[in-house]
């Protein structure tokens, strides 16, 4: 450091990363400054600058020996290795610096008298880290999960026994599923989705309950998350959809005899998208040869489903408010309670890198093949699926409190968008009239025209593209059978087609 930035620095007085003291300081006060500002973001201290930060100069001899071999090495652990300099000020002063990045390995601790305390920095000032503060401490530096804290008032009835046997069973195709409820309660207790409590009963924890819970958000608040809608490009007080999404995470699938799943229950996921479908994607005002209306995707939707997934898998679960979905006429934010986990970045997000907070989680989220096996979704998905589809690149806003993730709609859609369309947001167009004007030939190896169920069943596709057979069955008073067959006859005809994966896509209606 030259002398003319260290007096430039000074100037600014004391902050969260910069800290004067004189060299008379005993050892265990330094150790608690470089603790509070390690558990921060880094930071520097200088070493013979007074707090009014007029420079006195260092006087202790070995000074260097003392800082390395007796207040890192003695007062504070895990290690941390600064770096130590000193800057001649004049002939007389010297002034030494020690420089270290943000701990890795945190919560850092001073230990002094047999004890060991966390402090934290709050401004200018070091403090004592509340018991919550200490728990994300813990999270931030991968020694402690709060997906396996214990949530109370929850028991073993909280978790959906259907969702959990189908995840034995058919998703990890597990040869051994419990028969008895003590077999269930044995088997939860190793997967970690139950603990027990002080008393020794069982309990969920944060995991077993998000992913598998019955109403989870009966039990621990921050669970599901907010999905908000607005018809402008800012939050209005009439929102044309503001719903709470109470629903474990993961869905029910049926194994079919051919080997596709088919959804049987939706989880938060599907219910999210279900509820999302109308308001990032349009049907046209004209009608295509075949009477149809055609849907256009204002944003890639496996990219804000891959937002989403990051969201649930990543979010501080210590943090008591929920994962925000806002849709605007220009954008869509989802925002993940929770700074970034360790010292994970935005640019090493974008790069690749991982480092999940929910370790569990994020597994069961892949047995169901929800999250992929590498898990880039956002450096293989999102970014080049906005950049193909919008033009635009998602926008990251990190902070202490939460990571915001912004996918900005294709100018051109939303610039020609006119009142007209933005109406369509708030209903959907009715393509039954349109059907009933005329049925166009079709392929030659089906029938000629449409029959009245497959009118019905194609209303209600055009309605809810992301609707499951199961629903569809069950609106229809058909079993799914016949609904299944009846789509296969669509599927071959053109004029219906399935995009994306089986498990999250969605149909779009061509004729």
């Amino acid at each position: 450091m030259k002398r003319s930035e260290l007096l430039e620095i000074i100037s600014h007085g004391e902050n969260s990363g910069v800290e004067f003291k004189l060299d008379n300081i005993r050892p265990e006060q330094l150790a608690k400054e470089v603790v509070a500002i390690a558990n921060f973001q880094g930071g520097t201290i200088f070493i013979g600058v007074a707090d009014d930060g007029i420079i006195h100069g260092i006087k202790r001899k070995d000074l260097e020996t003392w800082v390395m071999d007796t207040v890192f090495a003695r007062y504070i652990h895990p290690m941390i290795l600064p770096f130590y300099e000193e800057i001649q000020m004049d002939q007389d002063k010297r002034v030494a610096v020690v420089s270290f990045p943000s701990g890795i390995s945190k919560p850092y601790v001073l230990r002094h008298n047999d004890r060991e305390e966390v402090y934290i920095r709050v401004g200018s000032t070091s403090r004592l880290a509340t018991r919550e503060q200490q728990a994300r401490l813990f999270a931030l530096g991968g020694m402690f999960h709060t997906e396996l804290m214990p949530v109370p008032g929850s028991s073993v009835a909280s978790l959906d026994r259907a969702r959990l046997e189908n995840y034995l069973r058919d998703i990890i195709r597990d040869p051994d599923v419990p028969q008895t409820d003590d077999a269930w309660i044995k088997r939860l207790l190793g997967l970690g989705f139950l603990t027990e409590d002080s008393g020794g009963r069982p309990i969920c924890t944060v995991a077993g309950l998000v992913l598998f819970g019955i109403s989870p958000r009966r039990h621990f608040r921050q669970a599901g998350l907010r999905l908000v809608a607005f018809s402008g490009e800012d939050k209005q007080y009439r929102a044309l959809m503001d719903e709470i999404i109470d629903s474990p995470m993961v869905g029910r699938w049926s194994q079919e005899t051919d080997g596709q799943k088919i959804l049987v229950d939706e989880g938060l996921i599907e219910k999210f998208s279900s509820l999302t479908g109308p308001f990032v994607s349009q049907e046209n005002d004209a009608i295509d040869e075949k009477m149809r209306r055609t849907r256009t995707l204002f944003y890639p939707f496996e990219a804000i489903r891959e937002t989403l997934i990051n969201a649930l898998a990543h979010r501080d679960w210590t943090r008591f408010v929920d994962i925000e979905v806002s849709i605007y006429s220009d954008r869509i934010e989802i925002i993940s309670p929770g700074a970034l986990p360790n010292s994970m970045s935005v640019e090493k997000m974008m790069a690749g890198q991982r480092s999940p907070r929910n370790p569990l989680i994020v597994e069961v989220l892949r047995d169901y093949g929800y999250v992929e096996a590498r898990g880039m979704g956002i450096r293989t998905k999102v970014i080049p699926l906005m950049k193909h589809h919008n033009q635009t690149e998602p926008i990251f806003d990190a902070t202490e409190d939460y990571l915001k993730t912004i996918l900005l709609k294709a100018k051109k859609q939303f610039k020609e968008e006119d009142a007209s369309e933005k109406a369509s947001l708030e209903k959907k167009q009715d393509v039954k009239d349109a059907l009933k004007v005329q049925k166009p030939d079709r392929d030659a190896s089906i029938n000629a025209s449409l029959t009245e169920f497959q009118v019905q069943l194609l209303d209600l596709i055009a309605e809810k593209p992301f609707i499951s057979y199961e629903v569809l069955a069950e609106k229809l008073n058909k079993n799914r059978t016949t609904v299944m067959r009846n789509i296969q006859k669509l599927k071959e005809s053109g004029i219906l087609k399935r995009v994306g994966p089986k498990k999250s896509g969605y149909w779009e209606v061509n004729g």
